[in-house]
């Protein structure tokens, strides 16, 4: 009797077991149908750099071979004979994805998969090759746009990067290390994500399978519509580790609109330097919890100086979309038409205001920074662990400062240290206010005897950044 409730008991466990494993197996996608239906639209891109001649290093007249010398020979081998060019270096190759986008022969890649290319062949899934023309290519997106001559080509759906969601399945078609129509799937880690000098793209990230040969390709939601590019992966190996980042379609496509139209992207300009704001900071300026984008300088004449923004304001909504940290802004800045006046949230002197800023065009060059000068030996006064002296006029034109600040000599043990001040930075503003002079400073200290934090505006080494300095 035992024995058979034992077996009774062993055959429900087994079928429950089952029955979870079914209905996890159940719950997996299957992508095969969407493969199918997908693949033909995704292309191989490869390209060619051809070689750039170098001239030789030595001048058209400065070798003078002896007629008949015996190492004539070996230095035209190495130098070339006067005059002549050195012998041309091999061709670049690269490789890389990309998708169809219209019938006529549109194609989307990344920027960096077509850089500096004289020759882009595209391979389509029938074996076909046709030489793609550039229409126009987007280094702050990582966007190009192709077009080769052809018609009635397969054209994939596209969706909306902005109705994903985090955990979401998603899948990835490209040709990885020359592997064509590789699938590789994962699901959606995190959205919005900044990079390091990629300041206007709020990436996808995920754990699909992304390698060398993937960029340019499509990433796919459940329904087969396109939600972003495969753009960049982190590893530490050169290889997939887990954390790929794609770039969202809808940054992709109105990057691709303009692109087709002029041939480059108009992007929207504040004219601000921003930072996080940390906890300290929050604290610092009487915020009941951290975020926003910190405003640590105006750059002169810009839109937010002209629309009257200071340097301390913490921007926390722009044209209603809420501003959690200093990453989440230029996307929403760069993405605005320039002809259109941007709503402004911000946080001044802890209490809210709204400011109209009529966007410019962003700069295609970058302002030149001042650099920062070997501190003097001149004493001075020693506040919070830091010995600090007044700007001469001289200073004043290298760092290209008219009227504010104070130069760090040395920094001991203290407040100072403690907050991440070191010697040759300038303290321009502490607890909001204007430094205007050693004095200056030391009746602010004074002044801001009682605060626990105290927010204190550097500049270093051409950068402006908010410290919380704890007293």
């Amino acid at each position: 009797m035992f024995k058979q409730l034992k077996n009774s008991y062993l055959l429900v466990v087994m079928s429950l077991l089952f029955v979870v494993n079914t209905s996890i197996a159940n719950g997996l996608p299957d992508f095969t149908t969407l493969v199918e239906n997908h693949s033909n639209a995704v292309v191989n891109i490869s390209t060619t750099e051809k070689p750039k001649n170098v001239r030789s290093s030595v001048p058209p007249n400065g070798l003078q071979l002896p007629e008949n010398g015996q190492y004539n020979d070996l230095f035209k081998h190495f130098f070339g004979a006067p005059g002549q060019q050195r012998r041309p270096q091999r061709e670049a190759h690269s490789l890389g994805s990309g998708f169809i986008i219209s019938e006529d022969g549109y194609l989307l890649t990344n920027h960096h998969v077509v850089k500096n290319a004289d020759e882009i062949i595209v391979r389509f899934q029938d074996r076909r090759e046709l030489k793609a023309t550039l229409i126009g290519s987007d280094e702050r997106t990582d966007v190009a746009l192709l077009k080769v001559e052809a018609k009635g080509l397969p054209v994939l759906k596209f969706g909306s990067s902005k109705n994903l969601k985090v955990g979401e399945w998603v899948f990835a078609i490209g040709s990885p290390f020359g592997f064509d129509s590789s699938v590789t799937a994962g699901i959606v880690s995190a959205k919005g994500r900044s990079l390091p000098q990629e300041n206007y793209v709020p990436f996808i990230q995920t754990d699909v399978a992304i390698n060398p040969g993937n960029s340019g390709g499509p990433l796919f939601n459940l329904k087969g519509e396109v939600v972003g590019i495969n753009s960049q992966i982190y590893s530490r190996s050169g290889g997939f580790m887990g954390l790929s980042f794609a770039i969202p379609i809808d940054v992709a496509m109105n990057v691709s609109n303009q692109l087709k139209q002029s041939g480059r992207v108009n992007r929207g300009w504040l004219g601000v330097r921003i930072q996080d704001v940390t906890r300290e900071l929050a604290e610092s300026f009487d915020m009941d919890k951290p975020h926003g984008a910190l405003i640590s300088q105006i750059i002169p004449n810009s839109p937010a100086e002209k629309a009257g923004l200071l340097t301390g304001d913490i921007i926390i909504e722009f044209n209603g979309n809420v501003v959690n940290r200093s990453s989440s802004l230029p996307p929403l800045v760069g993405s605005t038409n320039i002809s259109d006046k941007a709503r402004v949230k911000i946080i001044r002197n802890k209490k809210t205001k709204k400011i109209n800023v009529k966007l410019e065009s962003l700069p295609d060059d970058n302002v030149a920074e001042p650099t920062i000068p070997a501190p003097v030996k001149k004493k001075s006064d020693n506040l919070l662990g830091m010995s600090v002296i007044d700007l001469t006029d001289k200073m004043r034109s290298q760092f290209d400062i008219k009227r504010f600040g104070v130069l760090v000599k040395q920094t001991e043990k203290g407040a100072g240290e403690k907050a991440g001040i070191r010697r040759g930075d300038l303290i321009m503003q502490f607890n909001g206010v204007n430094v205007k002079d050693v004095k200056h400073l030391s009746k602010l200290v004074k002044k801001a005897a009682n605060s626990k934090y105290v927010p204190v505006l550097i500049h270093r080494q051409g950068n402006p950044i908010f410290l919380a300095l704890k007293k």
